[in-house]
């Protein structure tokens, strides 16, 4: 469990639809400094991940295969949803 020591708080906004997802986070008594605390400790930092997945040159060739026709298929329907100026 995590204890909050430092009294210094802060206010915070969050949307209802997170402040949902946070409550069915929070376990029994925990605070929800507490449950956040819990999650961040359990996820870890986005740079963590970073050199985790081993890509072969197949995936990766493949990956930028899609990610061009994504481009490509864009760009072609952006000038019929874009109005000009």
């Amino acid at each position: 469990m995590y204890a909050c020591t430092d009294m210094d708080t802060k206010t915070i906004s969050v949307t209802d639809e997170a402040y949902k997802a946070l409550l069915r986070e929070k376990k029994g008594g925990e605070s929800f400094t507490e449950t956040i605390l819990r999650m961040m400790a359990r996820s870890g930092k986005l740079a963590d991940c970073f050199g985790a997945w081993e890509m072969s040159y197949e995936e990766g060739a493949s990956i930028e295969s899609e990610l061009a026709e994504g481009w490509r298929a864009t760009q072609r329907r952006l000038p019929s949803k874009v109005p000009r100026h």
